[in-house]
């Protein structure tokens, strides 16, 4: 098995047997909602950006989430997040799949309310094609969720 490397930056083998870390890994998100339908400002893209300047934001609504599918079978053993404070979910519970829309609770996990990057280790490793964050009971009134940063420590 590959080592654990982040989602943002997967390692790739160099033809003398090193790594480099690759910064477009392949995968593709999907999201429940963005604000005001504003894909250019708050869209999915900057859940992986690295960037503590963007941001996705969702629309209002009691559950939001996200959805992670790669080209191949990943495991994942952390799930690493970063909220706007008053606007994150006091639990989200991650799913994992293998094939198609059927997704596998895995375990749940609980934020605080603040901005500082937040490391979930998973309780065992989860395998499979796709994962999900369901975040639910959000901090914010009208349910709206402020990603600035998502990542996964992963192998492939």
């Amino acid at each position: 098995m590959a080592p654990f490397h982040s989602l943002c930056q997967q390692a790739v083998s160099k033809k003398d047997g090193s790594e480099n870390l690759d910064p477009s890994p392949s995968f593709v998100s999907k999201v429940s909602s963005v604000l005001n339908k504003d894909s250019k400002t708050y869209g999915k893209q900057y859940l992986f950006d690295g960037s503590e300047e963007t941001c996705w934001n969702s629309d209002a609504g009691d559950l939001q989430w996200v959805i992670v599918k790669f080209e191949g079978i990943v495991s994942f053993s952390q799930i690493h997040l970063q909220f706007q404070g008053g606007f994150s979910c006091s639990q989200c519970t991650v799913f994992c799949n293998l094939d198609g829309d059927h997704f596998k609770e895995i375990q749940k996990i609980y934020p605080a309310d603040d901005n500082k990057q937040q490391i979930f280790t998973l309780d065992s490793t989860a395998t499979g094609k796709s994962i999900k964050l369901l975040f639910e009971q959000p901090t914010d009134t009208y349910g709206r969720i402020i990603v600035y940063n998502m990542d996964f420590l992963c192998s492939s």
